[in-house]
């Protein structure tokens, strides 16, 4: 009885080993090929009798070679109990395979080893995928850098001419007094203030970049926006508006000052901009935790707007919504990337007539 049940397991053991998807190999201390299954065979390419002649490292990569010998001395030392690696195999037709190997060891009684156990899988696509998405990665990189420089100098030429059309603008006006009045001189005029307004626009943009986070401060987010509330406290009491800060006062994110200012200070003066005539405005800043992310949430019930019509476009260059006759469409641009670049989002609610609410996304402090 005992018999045929072993001859059971042993069966059992056999069609695990020979129809496992997996390469499963038995190799001697010595490296020599004992016993591997069909996978195996099919990874490498060699027949089991060409396989068995030759060890392991034969037909392993030469700069993997070390690596592997020194894990299986640490593994037959018990320094360790298993180990896992990426390594080269050499093809029978020559081409290199890449695979993941696991080995373990296994131990008489006496705890004597007997053989390594070694699972091979052949990743040779995976690590072809990684190696075209690193060099499609470097070379967005240096299209980036290059943009960037190209931008740059853009901004820069753009800036020395818009200041060349000015000065002239001007000389015309002073040696000319009476073309002053004149439509024409006045569209001039207005041309060349719209576009050194856009330049500065774009040089603004430009120097948005994405900021590691070991390059942002820990700042206390209730002290930036009491701050903020403070210096437009001028035109919220011009209006009779209401704005209450219940950020909790210890809350920390992880900012660059310059930008915390900027982004607290557009959404509190967009509030004001876009309040209804209907009704008092009403500001709530509060915060709320969520995973990795500190939430600043700034809540008014001015005029609204339609996300089903403008939502796709609510944060791009030069859009707006309202008929407002200060609106440029940059400030929501500008606080979108300067969000981004610290590793943030943004996510608005809103409805019309019945106010917005933003969400701000930073780090946690």
């Amino acid at each position: 009885m005992n018999f045929e049940i072993e001859k059971v397991k042993n069966d059992l053991f056999e069609n695990i080993f020979n129809q496992a998807k997996e390469g499963i190999a038995i190799v001697s201390l010595r490296g020599e090929w004992v016993k591997v299954n069909a996978s195996v065979l099919n990874t490498l390419g060699y027949t089991k009798e060409e396989l068995y002649s030759m060890t392991f490292k034969e037909i392993t990569h030469k700069d993997d070679l070390d690596i592997d010998l020194s894990k299986m001395k640490s593994l037959l030392s018990g320094t360790i109990p298993s180990y896992s690696m990426k390594k080269r195999y050499f093809h029978k037709d020559g081409r290199v395979i890449w695979a993941r190997l696991s080995v373990s060891l296994v131990k008489d009684n006496l705890d004597k080893p007997q053989y390594f156990i070694s699972q091979i899988s052949d990743i040779s696509q995976m690590i072809k995928n990684e190696n075209k998405l690193k060099s499609m990665l470097d070379i967005v990189k240096i299209q980036n850098e290059r943009l960037s420089d190209f931008t740059e100098i853009i901004t820069h030429n753009l800036k020395t001419h818009v200041f060349n059309l000015s000065t002239l603008v001007d000389f015309i006006e002073e040696d000319i007094p009476e073309i002053k009045p004149r439509e024409d001189f006045k569209m001039l005029k207005d041309s060349v203030t719209n576009l050194n307004d856009t330049v500065l626009h774009l040089t603004e943009i430009s120097k948005i970049k994405t900021i590691k986070e070991n390059k942002l401060d820990n700042l206390n987010l209730c002290e930036y926006v009491s701050k903020t509330i403070y210096n437009v406290s001028a035109l919220a009491k011009n209006i009779d508006c209401k704005i209450v800060n219940k950020v909790e006062a210890n809350c920390e994110i992880k900012a660059i000052p310059a930008y915390l200012d900027s982004v607290i200070l557009n959404f509190l003066t967009n509030a004001i901009k876009y309040r209804s005539n209907e009704r008092p405005l009403e500001v709530t800043i509060e915060n709320e935790i969520k995973g990795q992310f500190n939430i600043l949430k700034i809540k008014d019930n001015g005029l609204g707007i339609d996300l089903d019509k403008f939502g796709d476009s609510l944060f791009k260059l030069y859009k707006t919504f309202h008929y407002n006759k200060d609106a440029t469409g940059v400030g929501l641009f500008i606080t979108k990337n300067h969000v981004e670049s610290m590793g943030g989002k943004i996510e608005v609610e809103s409805q019309v007539d019945k106010g917005t609410t933003f969400k701000i996304f930073f780090r946690k402090g």
